[in-house]
């Protein structure tokens, strides 16, 4: 008897410690993993901060020492990976705290996989191809933890890193069951002190991830359910924190959201992020502030492959007016939330379009996009988005 059951591998994520002020049970979720003498490895930009210096003193307290890496860009490449590792291995570490946004997280990740790993096996040979993970030996991976202090890309809950070639200037996703963080503690608190434009710019990154998860055309029930209380809660508590970075209640369903959205996207990712990564790879822009720049245009690009479950969704949301309604609230979302208007505004110049549209057709996450991604509807939608 033939049926059209699919057939698709699921993962779901890890324990996550979610709650203010769980930050406090670092140091026993180290020793409960195995961790001895941890590498925190962090943004240079948080490396000052007091949340950091707080976690290292939970640390140092308990005697497992107080060492930091943070020399990590903001779209980390294999020269920060060689640093990193570097300090891993002089400093005789067994394990990585990732602290910090999706940077950090990523580059955290990609240390904990690469340091021990027999010599001369590239990071590049891991790319988010095929069976390409098998080439790791798995029992050297080093276990991780990780703690988030953005509410945006969900690199906490997930297994894979994007790591730009600072040669190509292109954005790879390196991707390996065992680079999925043992513990994840979610510490609203954490996020308090976000810079406004990072709040902004990595909330829609949650929403992207969310909103291009639910229109995906893969089979993932589960994911789509979580896309869509994702997105509702981004609708909701987003344009809160931006006005009031302290309300503590909103921060908490913000990293929700985030967790949320990267658990989701196994169900795909589409246009928004094909078209962000070369930008960002080229022009060094935040990542979720540039899908912010795109959405609109993607969902006109696709609308009418996902009408009607854009319709569905408005209704759940409470949005007025179907897909046009929905249009509306994202774009008074990026208003609120001061989001650049086009690529223009954020330095793309239009003679590197050729250029980009190569790059966005060979990002991984076009093949989860609604409508298929060709050269010319592509290039068609990058001068749609200046």
């Amino acid at each position: 008897m033939s049926h059209s059951v699919p057939n698709r591998n699921w993962s779901y994520p890890t324990a996550i410690k979610f709650g203010v002020g769980r930050i406090s049970e670092l140091a026993q979720h180290c020793k409960a993993v195995g961790i001895a003498k941890p590498l925190l490895v962090t943004d240079r930009a948080l490396a000052s901060l007091p949340i950091t210096a707080q976690a290292l003193d939970i640390l140092d307290t308990a005697g497992l020492g107080r060492a930091v890496f943070s020399d990590v860009d903001a779209n980390p490449n294999e020269a920060n990976l060689a640093a990193g590792i570097k300090v891993f291995l002089a400093g005789g570490h067994d394990g990585i705290i990732g602290f910090g946004g999706g940077s950090a997280l990523d580059l955290g990740k990609m240390i904990a996989l690469m340091a021990h790993q027999k010599p001369g096996l590239e990071v590049w040979e891991m790319e988010d191809i095929g069976d390409w993970w098998t080439r790791a030996d798995a029992s050297k991976i080093r276990p991780t933890i990780a703690v988030p202090t953005t509410a945006g890309t969900g690199s906490e809950v997930g297994a894979a890193s994007v790591l730009t070639n600072s040669a190509t200037h292109k954005k790879k996703i390196i991707w390996h069951p065992g680079l999925m963080a043992k513990v994840v503690i979610c510490d609203p608190a954490l996020t308090v002190g976000m810079p406004k434009f990072i709040t902004a710019g990595t909330g829609m990154d949650a929403l992207a991830h969310c909103l291009e998860a639910y229109c995906s055309p893969h089979y993932h029930p589960m994911g789509q359910g979580i896309a869509l209380e994702g997105m509702r809660l981004v609708f909701e508590n987003l344009p809160l924190v931006y006005a009031d970075p302290n309300n503590l209640e909103a921060r908490a369903h913000m990293m929700s959201a985030a967790a949320m959205g990267a658990v989701a996207f196994q169900k795909g990712l589409g246009a928004i992020h094909s078209l962000s990564h070369p930008v960002g790879a080229v022009y060094g822009t935040h990542h979720g502030t540039t899908n912010a720049v795109v959405m609109p245009m993607v969902l006109d690009f696709n609308r009418h492959a996902i009408e009607d479950r854009i319709e569905a969704a408005a209704r759940y949301l409470a949005i007025r007016g179907g897909f046009d309604g929905f249009r509306a609230a994202i774009m008074d979302l990026r208003e609120t939330l001061g989001i650049p208007e086009n690529l223009t505004e954020m330095g793309v110049d239009p003679a590197r379009l050729e250029e980009l549209t190569e790059m966005a057709l060979e990002d991984p996450s076009c093949g989860g996009n609604p409508v298929t991604m060709t050269r010319e509807n592509t290039r068609a939608l990058f001068e749609a988005c200046l």
